[in-house]
């Protein structure tokens, strides 16, 4: 009996799934890959420059010849840089043809893109029909934002038929498990201590043990947790956003984070809430820790 051949992506989904993007970066240097797995590799490697902030790099890279895969990717700089009319718009059309429309990558970008824009049901027109663990796990992503975890479980439960110890199988539990809240925090809290212990210690991993210390109301072990993750990343708009939240339960003033927070993520969904003239400060980030996925 043949043995399967080697997953040689493996260790760069691994990265890149746990927020270890430059290490996703420096370790895409395959050799041997064949075209899909090439196109996959060269995907990850971007969609990890998107998110430390290179889109600029992804636009002038990716040219008009690249495959749809990243040609998709640059669809997320685009929008991500501030041209979010023009992406919507190329996307739609791409989404439209029948030559491409199925590609898995467009269709993961579609439903970031319009997860982006709050419009959850559009996102799922193109996310819903899964064919690839995450299409899966942003479906789980969609329908906690939703508020229907019921949903957000089937799609976990998918997930968990295909392969139960995948990465983002467990990302997905954990995510699952924090929105569902009570006695699953615990549960989210191992997962995300047993990621430590494997891998790379990265800011997702630091932030996602900060939200369950937090909701389990260990405040100061979640500031310790957050102020690593500020360390590897001073503008990360998930540490300083848990950062506001921390800092307010533990008495401290927030205000330096907000600023932070502010400048390099004007758009984020606390920095509305707490502009917003109709919301006091505090009701504002009382209602955003209530909702924390």
């Amino acid at each position: 009996m043949s043995s399967s051949p080697p997953d040689l992506l493996f260790g760069l989904r691994n990265s890149f799934y746990l927020g270890a993007f430059q290490a996703a970066i420096n370790n895409s240097d395959v050799p041997n890959l064949s075209t899909d797995d090439a196109i996959e590799r060269d995907s990850l490697v971007y969609r990890s420059y998107i998110a430390l902030g290179s889109n600029q790099l992804v636009i002038d890279e990716i040219n008009s010849s690249a495959p749809t895969a990243l040609q998709a990717v640059k669809l997320l700089a685009l929008y991500l840089s501030g041209d979010k009319g023009s992406a919507i718009s190329s996307l739609r059309e791409w989404l439209s043809d029948a030559a491409i429309g199925h590609n898995p990558i467009l269709r993961l970008v579609a439903g970031i893109i319009y997860m982006h824009e709050q419009d959850y049901n559009e996102a799922l027109k193109h996310t819903n029909t899964g064919g690839t663990m995450e299409l899966l796990a942003l479906n789980v992503q969609i329908y906690i934002l939703m508020h229907r975890s019921d949903y957000a479980e089937k799609q976990l439960k998918a997930m968990q038929q295909i392969d139960e110890d995948h990465t983002l199988t467990q990302l997905a539990n954990a995510w699952l498990n924090l929105a569902v809240g009570g006695s699953k925090i615990q549960e989210a809290y191992l997962i995300f201590q047993d990621f430590s212990e494997k891998y790379q210690m990265t800011g997702m991993i630091l932030n996602g043990k900060a939200l369950c210390c937090m909701h389990m109301g260990r405040f100061d072990e979640a500031e310790a947790l957050l102020l690593e993750a500020l360390n590897k990343d001073a503008k990360d708009a998930e540490t300083l956003a848990n950062l506001i939240v921390c800092s307010l339960h533990v008495g401290k003033s927030a205000s330096r984070y907000l600023s932070q927070l502010k400048l390099a993520h004007p758009d984020h969904i606390l920095v509305k809430r707490i502009s917003s003239a109709e919301d006091s400060f505090d009701r504002a980030v009382q209602d955003f820790a209530l909702r924390r996925d």
